[in-house]
């Protein structure tokens, strides 16, 4: 099959940009934490941004999709991808991933220097995430820990679009990453059930040598465990009201969990999470909760549960 700009376009993955939703709990945190910033926000430093974190993104999809090729030659449905259908010019896509990447870290400058760091953070990574001899999603456990520590880069971006001079909340990182493992070995999980035979596994990717439905399902309960201790720390010491967003935040995770045990889950494929209306609708409920806590007081929590040694307000 020859060549096309289709097939260049859909190795950028635009439709994967939806993950960039991942910057705006960066902003709303930081706004949170320096209301001061608010006044001073420059939209067109957020709207540059986005578009850097896209085009960056996009730059690591294209390396992704030409390393990956001999491998989604042999699973069933990737197999039809751009690159191993023999849509994409080899020499060009390498060129595109150069150029995207490139375009990103140039709008980045614009933003701000903390900015253009967290872009060429999260370039850096999906090199040590597909380029051999490294290749960290070819090592179990270390693939998911090297995928999911965009999350906190995508939010460290979100942070510094802002402008705010205040410092990133370790907590809030910490958590973002462990929550984005616990999305990551749960994608795992659902494709060790989808490829049932180990040859067939293995042949796909190196990691599920090791990789077992139990050792998956056990890294899932240490995910989801320490990134909710994590969010419990952010809360107690900067945002009690947080509490409330619980049962919110646990219903998300429980809704994704269960995708893990149908068959061809949207779980593998983050475009495909869309077309889950429950899993969306209990996404944007806790969103809207969430964003709404980190604004409105509730001086009723504080009065129940004042600091130690600490008289109640009011």
């Amino acid at each position: 099959m020859a060549a096309t700009w289709r097939g260049h376009l859909r190795i950028a993955r635009l439709d994967h940009w939806v993950k960039n939703v991942f910057v705006l709990p960066g902003v709303a945190v930081a706004l949170a934490i320096d209301p001061a910033q608010a006044r001073l926000l420059n939209p067109l430093h957020l709207a540059l941004g986005l578009l850097a974190v896209g085009l960056v993104a996009s730059s690591n999809y294209v390396l992704n999709e030409l390393l990956d090729a001999p491998y989604d030659r042999l699973h069933p449905l990737k197999r039809d991808r751009p690159v191993p259908a023999g849509e994409v010019s080899l020499p060009w896509a390498w060129a595109q991933w150069i150029l995207l990447g490139l375009a990103g870290l140039a709008l980045s400058l614009a933003v701000s220097r903390a900015f253009l760091f967290s872009m060429a953070a999260l370039w850096a990574m999906g090199c040590v995430y597909n380029i051999p001899p490294v290749r960290a999603k070819d090592i179990p456990f270390v693939d998911v820990l090297a995928e999911a520590v965009n999350n906190p880069i995508r939010f460290l971006a979100g942070w510094y679009m802002t402008g705010t001079a205040a410092i990133p909340i370790a907590s809030v990182l910490v958590c973002y990453w462990m929550v984005g493992c616990y999305f990551m070995a749960i994608k795992r999980y659902a494709e060790s059930r989808d490829l049932r035979s180990s040859d067939s596994r293995v042949a796909y990717r190196k990691c599920f040598r090791y990789y077992g439905e139990r050792n998956l399902l056990v890294s899932i309960v240490f995910y989801g465990v320490t990134g909710m201790l994590f969010f419990g720390t952010f809360m107690g010491r900067y945002r009690l009201e947080m509490a409330l967003s619980f049962p919110f935040v646990a219903a998300v995770m429980a809704v994704y969990f269960a995708l893990a045990f149908k068959p061809d889950s949207a779980a593998q494929r983050p475009e495909g999470l869309l077309r889950e209306p429950l899993l969306m609708a209990a996404v944007v409920l806790c969103a809207v909760v969430l964003f709404l806590l980190l604004f409105v007081d509730v001086p009723l929590l504080h009065r129940l549960f004042p600091p130690t040694g600490v008289a109640p307000r009011g």
